[in-house]
């Protein structure tokens, strides 16, 4: 059914799988009422959709991936419940539509290795998370985010980094930037 699929992995009942689109690791879990689904077409565009979940990437209860491009869940990440993960927004500029029958902009959206995603996050269109990422419950987060950050709040900013010199986690200003604690 999966366009790929790893060995040893664990599906309990999903709410939506468009597997056709989707490729799987090793050692993926994915929990009940998950949503993982690639768009193909939408108001009158074809889009070549491909979610790839490398080893280890565990999804928990009611989480919704969508992708219209390939949107990747680097290996050993963990992704809480009800997490929404997108590389898709509708646009908007047409004001005699409705927003939802407007077409798609689609942006690169990417979560790197050994991520945690906290539950409620929504990781929009155009986010890109660097390695060992930490992003907290209910983070609303689009942008781009370095390797080794926590990343909190709404709109989700850089509150801590890990300092590869000192080989702790600092608290960071508003820029990223390590601050004196």
């Amino acid at each position: 059914m999966f366009k790929s699929m790893g060995a040893k992995n664990m599906i309990k009942n999903p709410l939506l799988l468009t597997s056709e689109f989707i490729s799987a690791g090793d050692r993926v879990i994915i929990w009940d009422d998950a949503r993982i689904e690639g768009i193909h077409y939408y108001a009158g565009k074809t889009f070549n959709p491909h979610i790839i979940l490398e080893d280890g990437v565990t999804i928990q209860q009611r989480c919704h991936i969508t992708a219209a491009d390939t949107l990747i869940v680097g290996k050993n990440t963990l992704i809480s419940f009800d997490v929404s993960v997108q590389d898709t927004d509708h646009e908007y500029e047409d004001l005699s539509m409705p927003v939802g029958d407007q077409p798609l902009r689609v942006q690169t959206t990417r979560i790197s290795e050994n991520c945690f995603i906290g539950s409620g996050a929504k990781i929009q269109a155009g986010t890109i998370l660097g390695r060992h990422c930490v992003v907290g419950t209910n983070a609303v987060v689009r942008g781009h985010f370095p390797d080794y950050c926590v990343i909190v709040g709404v709109p989700a900013r850089i509150v801590k980094r890990y300092d590869e010199n000192s080989k702790k986690w600092r608290k960071t200003n508003s820029r990223g930037e390590f601050v004196d604690e």
